[in-house]
């Protein structure tokens, strides 16, 4: 009997976790819950290069790398206070891979201004059960979590809401970082008269509407620039092939597109009204497996390079790598040069 083919494995959120108050502990995966709408375009040369950001020194004007930078605190009077990897790593929150749920509030208590950056929060692992309960009561009640967690080595304040059966995290501003009516100058607000009002409610009943027109929310600058690149792809003109494509500088612009639907429906035991959609992805490994042995057989990499090629390690930054490092927990990372920490990651991973 012939074995069954396993499909492909989903995609997989960038951080994982548990949400925990009390005896209470629901496992999750972070998703980005949105993603630009901006047309990415990058900076090249007068041959159509990609060009790459460097540091020099602005006393003699010498290039640096990343051994010679170091990271200092500047003060109002021009100083800097110098702050070692050591340090950092010292005053760094413990790692931990806990939501820590601290306070549950009504929603009407976050104000929008201190909301920053969305994530949606997929259950993991085999049972849903706890998931699910902690959705729907949350959504009952109108309540709102707020937790702290731990990613990347920076510890985040968040709010949790749940909605349509699903649980969104959006990290939140501390007080401090909002800015008052004061720090930007603006006047004291002052009492208009009668007819002032009548003429502001006037001309906000003209524009008033029952619902929100989801026109209002297209991109209309980022649609315009695709279609004039395409548009010149089109037509071949300034048109430029580059043969080495050089690393992303921020790994997130490498990161893998993520269909988040796909991913809740298949964690939530939803199939979309029919059957799995197995097919298509066995023909993608497929396709992949006959693509690594074209590759294999002209003797390059995934990328296109030959094997002694610069990898995506060796096109991240020191800074990138040491924290990389410090997600491995390698030992004598920080007195480690850009080339042994690559060495060093390789190994560890």
């Amino acid at each position: 009997m012939a074995e069954p083919e396993r499909s492909a494995p989903g995609p997989r959120g960038f951080w994982s976790g548990t949400i925990t108050f009390g005896l209470v502990s629901v496992p999750v995966d972070l998703y980005p819950a949105v993603r630009s709408s901006r047309v990415p375009l990058r900076m090249l040369g007068p041959e159509g290069q990609p060009l790459v950001r460097r540091y020099f020194c602005s006393a003699d004007d010498q290039p640096l790398t990343w051994d010679d930078i170091v990271r200092g605190y500047e003060w109002d009077d021009g100083s800097y206070t110098v702050v070692t990897d050591e340090e950092l790593e010292a005053v760094a929150p413990r790692k931990s891979r806990d939501i820590d749920l601290r306070r549950f509030v009504q929603r009407a208590e976050i104000p929008p201004r201190l909301l920053e950056r969305t994530y949606v929060l997929a259950p993991a692992g085999d049972s849903t059960k706890a998931y699910h309960l902690l959705a729907a009561t949350m959504e009952r009640t109108g309540r709102v979590g707020i937790a702290t967690f731990v990613m990347r080595g920076k510890e985040y304040l968040a709010a949790i809401f749940a909605e349509g059966g699903l649980l969104r995290a959006a990290t939140m501003r501390f007080l401090d970082e909002l800015r008052t009516p004061a720090d930007v100058g603006l006047p004291a607000p002052r009492t208009a008269d009668a007819k002032r009002r009548r003429a502001v409610a006037d001309a906000l009943a003209k524009l008033e509407a029952e619902t929100l027109d989801v026109e209002l929310l297209r991109d209309e600058q980022s649609a315009a620039l695709l279609e004039l690149a395409e548009k010149k792809r089109a037509e071949a003109r300034d048109v430029v092939e580059v043969e080495e494509e050089v690393p992303p500088e921020d790994e997130t612009e490498a990161a893998e597109v993520i269909d988040i639907m796909s991913v809740l429906k298949r964690r939530m035991g939803v199939d979309g009204g029919g059957a799995r959609r197995a097919e298509p992805r066995r023909a993608s490994a497929e396709t992949r497996r006959a693509a690594g042995r074209e590759r294999r057989a002209a003797g390059t990499t995934a990328s296109g390079k030959r094997p002694g090629a610069k990898d995506a390690l060796a096109g991240k930054s020191k800074e990138a790598l040491y924290e990389q490092a410090k997600a491995l927990d390698i030992p004598g990372r920080s007195g480690m040069s850009k080339d042994e920490l690559i060495e060093a990651i390789r190994k560890a991973s």
